[in-house]
């Protein structure tokens, strides 16, 4: 990551409030490519409204976010979607459609509604299939699926989007463990071909294999740093009431953490 590179993605002093009720306080955050960034944080804590505003879901009461240096709201809805790229808990499908549809759904941005699917297109909606391990029941209709395959085919109209800013609020639901794997592999790889990702996860262990964790409590942010660092790791205790412990693991020579909780 070049500090020096316009930011993808920056938050500037945002606040949110919901029926009068403050959610966020004065939030700033900047996103550069190739950096995989997990938000973390308790139930309530603002996370999901963070991840609204920087895809410019809602607007901040005060504040701004600008992604690629312009104001969001100065994005029309089809520019903004060549840029950035949204999945959260409002991400749904219904209807009797085959999988590969959706997934081609995932590259209207590029191609228009008026178009039809390039060469590339296509290409995007294969890679994006066999990124997500769905291509086996690519010709299935979603309403056949398990909710475990049918997030791996929303996940994969989201990698067939292929934009600059990737933004996912709890990707790993309904997943099991190896294709949660997948999927962490899925985020780091976006990030090291030059994306801006940003996550918000429940599962500490998979945060902490981020490049950089924000955590968020009672709508401010706690810490933002790598989890190599120390003191990000001991605030994210803190931040969860020490219901877990922050250890080293070293599979294969190569550093991780993963927390356990304290039982």
């Amino acid at each position: 990551m070049n500090a020096l590179a316009l930011p993808l993605l920056e938050a500037s002093g945002v606040a949110f409030a919901r029926r009068g009720r403050p959610i966020l306080h004065a939030v700033s955050a900047i996103f550069h490519g190739g950096e995989w960034t997990a938000v973390v944080g308790p139930n309530g804590a603002g996370k999901s409204t963070l991840l609204a505003l920087l895809a410019g879901l809602v607007a901040p009461l005060s504040g701004s976010v600008r992604l690629s240096g312009q104001p969001i709201a100065q994005w029309t809805t089809p520019q903004r979607a060549t840029q950035l790229t949204w999945f959260g808990e409002a991400t749904s499908f219904e209807g009797d459609i085959a999988v590969h549809e959706v997934v081609r759904l995932g590259r209207l941005p590029h191609f228009g509604l008026l178009g039809a699917p390039s060469v590339r297109d296509e290409a995007a909606v294969s890679s994006a299939l066999e990124e997500a391990e769905a291509t086996s029941f690519a010709l299935r209709r979603l309403g056949e699926l398990s909710d475990g395959e049918r997030q791996r085919v929303l996940l994969a109209r989201a990698f067939a989007a292929d934009t600059p800013v990737c933004l996912y609020d709890e990707p790993t639901v309904h997943l099991d463990a190896p294709h949660q794997r997948r999927l962490i592999h899925s985020l780091i790889a976006q990030a090291r071909a030059g994306a801006a990702v940003i996550s918000v996860l429940h599962d500490l262990t998979l945060a902490l294999a981020a490049d950089r964790v924000i955590a968020v409590a009672g709508g401010r942010i706690c810490c933002d740093g790598s989890p190599d660092n120390a003191s990000v790791r001991n605030t994210l205790t803190a931040v969860f009431d020490r219901a877990f412990t922050i250890r080293p693991l070293d599979p294969g020579g190569r550093l991780r953490w993963a927390a356990i909780p304290n039982l």
